[in-house]
């Protein structure tokens, strides 16, 4: 059986060097889901999916986020992401780029969406996560906080909230932290 092994390992080494290139880069079985999953994408028109390093590194990639309702309608919001090789075993590494004040995205990218951490389950994909950030941003949620304060004036003052929302977007000052315009 061993020499069976060694039969075929030889025979694929002898294709490829007939083939004249280098031998093709085995892709993990989180690569594939990660293609399959991408080219199935069905994403609102206000969501743009782009490939930083090319088309032979889709394990990181960014998602371009521009609400066309609610509070943050007008801005536009960067998120990364960067897959491992066990997805779709493990939920991909998100991060928010853009400064946003939001109850549910701390002011260092951090992301509060329970499907990229406790309710991640395999049959979950890059689409379901896109759609779950968007609705952040149409139906920030003040029950789950990653911005404290955020969240209460959310929950205690609407329109003081709106208003914090619109100044951040704008390019300037919310109490003591500045954001860079994202309108």
């Amino acid at each position: 059986m061993i020499k069976l092994f060694k039969v075929k390992e030889k025979q694929r080494e002898q294709a490829e060097n007939a083939s004249g290139g280098p031998p093709a880069k085995k892709q993990s079985a989180g690569e594939l889901r990660l293609h399959k999953d991408i080219s199935e994408l069905n994403l609102p028109t206000s969501c743009i999916i782009r490939f930083p390093n090319g088309k032979d590194d889709l394990m990181n990639f960014e998602v371009s986020i521009q609400p066309d309702d609610g509070y943050y309608m007008g801005g536009t919001f960067l998120f990364t992401f960067q897959v491992s090789p066990i997805y779709p075993h493990e939920a991909p590494k998100v991060k928010c780029k853009t400064k946003v004040y939001h109850p549910n995205i701390d002011l260092e990218g951090n992301v509060c969406l329970n499907i990229l951490r406790e309710d991640w389950k395999p049959v979950l994909n890059i689409n379901t996560v896109i759609y779950g950030l968007y609705h952040l941003f149409t139906e920030p949620n003040y029950e789950d906080p990653l911005n404290h304060e955020a969240a209460a004036v959310l929950r205690e003052n609407p329109k003081l909230f709106e208003s914090n929302v619109r100044r951040a977007m704008a390019g300037g000052y919310v109490g003591q932290t500045y954001f860079t315009r994202c309108m």
